[in-house]
């Protein structure tokens, strides 16, 4: 399928290996350093572009977490034109690792995800010079990201920040019953650097 210019832009700029040194050396308290790996995935190539997505702490690298599915795809809204679908891996265990070794995510289907309904971002851009862009994604004003997870109700407000070179995640985890911010970006983006593409196209 062909795809408009700034969806595959996004795909591209997302795709790759990332860490944040520089925020982690300068603020150490606040700022774990981490490194963030995400893979494009053949799920959904019918109308949409998919990325597998994991990070480590540096000092764990061998021990990824956070596993997820981003799910791109143009829309007719020209104030968002872009969205983000998220999913959650049925069984993450059996995925760890696909950063560093994305054979594992070879055999990836549809029917091994959990759609997350609300885990919705909507994205906008900027058009920079010499074909690049700057985009911007923020959940749709109604959205509500939970999720059930080893038997408990988790609530993440999510949102980035995107150009060709650095990432700025504004991912939080938030207590559902009292709205506290309890992990993530509770003083501000963790803003990555990308070290490594890994292309789309």
């Amino acid at each position: 399928m062909s795809f408009p210019p700034q969806l595959l832009a996004l795909a591209n700029y997302l795709s790759g290996e990332f860490d944040n040194r520089e925020q982690a050396l300068a603020d150490p308290a606040w700022y774990v350093h981490l490194h963030l790996w995400q893979v494009p995935v053949p799920v959904f190539s019918e109308d949409s572009i998919t990325i597998f997505a994991e990070q480590a702490s540096v000092v764990s690298l061998d021990q990824p977490y956070r596993q997820r599915i981003m799910r791109l795809s143009a829309t007719d809204n020209p104030e968002a034109p872009i969205q983000v679908q998220y999913y959650m891996p049925l069984n993450p265990a059996t995925l760890a690792g696909g950063g560093t070794n994305p054979t594992k995510l070879n055999d990836l289907a549809p029917d091994q995800l959990d759609l997350l309904p609300g885990c919705v971002l909507n994205v906008s851009f900027r058009e920079l010079e010499n074909n690049r862009y700057e985009f911007s994604a923020v959940p749709p004003p109604e959205a509500k990201c939970t999720f059930t997870y080893l038997g408990n109700t988790v609530q993440v407000s999510l949102g980035f920040e995107l150009t060709q070179e650095q990432l700025k995640i504004y991912d939080k985890g938030i207590e559902p019953e009292t709205g506290r911010t309890t992990w993530g970006a509770i003083l501000g983006p963790f803003c990555y650097t990308k070290r490594k593409n890994f292309s789309v196209s």
